[in-house]
């Protein structure tokens, strides 16, 4: 009995050490980007917290990277909004507890539906954060960073089935992804919102989340039926080409987004 104590104490302690180090970095994060101008440093304690991945014998690291890309990219994507709401204290504080609702909530969990939600998170973070600062970049890396969010989000969902051809499927995504990413460099909008910086609402982030979430779903019913049961996407469908034509149809005029 005294061991079963000693042990549910060891398990809350650490429970608690967890909680609070999640909460720290958050909030360091925020401190950092108040009062350094560039996100280097911002960057580096984000991948300074992820010393796990690389705390094994080198073989492994590869693999270990890619088991994390969704949980760095979606830090990396809150580094930058949070630079990019630099100025509105209130929008940062409130990307700041989103941040440690991702890491204390989100994250652990390995669900199918809380996978899903996190590929999906990453997406649109990702794909925000990347149209965010890429304006000024040459087209090449914004199309290689495109890629790496559709491969990353891919494999992640695609490993919570138990998938045998992952690797194939998520660059294929990948690919996808990145010849949208080409197509939005040249031709996107973004939508102003009040009281948040310099952060706009990406209409390349709402339309490839939405073709995500139908492909997700799609592969879903594959993997749970053997084929697509039109019962199973045909919601989705609507709901996902819904979105991608009222945006395109009806928001992409000059002065409703901002090019």
């Amino acid at each position: 009995m005294e061991f079963l104590k000693l042990t549910k104490r060891r398990s809350f302690l650490s429970e608690l050490i967890y909680i609070l180090l999640n909460i720290a970095l958050a909030v360091a994060i925020l401190g950092v980007v108040w009062a350094v101008d560039s996100p280097i440093a911002a960057f580096a304690l984000v991948l300074l917290s992820k010393w796990r991945v690389l705390a094994v014998r080198p073989r492994y690291w590869f693999a270990n990277i890619q088991a994390n890309l969704v949980d760095i990219i979606v830090s990396l994507s809150f580094v930058i909004l949070l630079y990019a709401a630099n100025g509105a204290v209130i929008a940062q504080s409130v990307l700041t507890l989103l941040y440690i609702v991702w890491l204390l909530f989100i994250k652990p969990r390995s669900k199918r539906t809380f996978v899903a939600l996190q590929a999906g998170i990453m997406v649109f973070l990702g794909v925000t954060a990347l149209m965010t600062v890429s304006y000024d970049w040459i087209s090449p890396f914004v199309v290689l960073a495109m890629w790496l969010i559709g491969f990353s989000a891919a494999r992640h969902v695609l490993i919570s089935h138990e998938e045998p051809h992952v690797s194939f499927y998520s660059l294929l995504w990948g690919f996808f992804v990145a010849e949208l990413g080409w197509l939005f460099y040249h031709w996107t909008f973004a939508y102003e919102l009040p009281d948040v910086g310099n952060i706009k609402l990406v209409q390349a982030a709402i339309i490839i989340t939405a073709l995500s979430f139908l492909a997700e779903r799609v592969y879903g019913s594959y993997a749970k039926h053997g084929s697509v049961r039109s019962s199973d996407v045909i919601l989705p469908a609507l709901l996902s080409v819904s979105v991608v034509l009222v945006l395109i149809l009806f928001f992409n005029k000059l002065g409703v987004g901002t090019l």
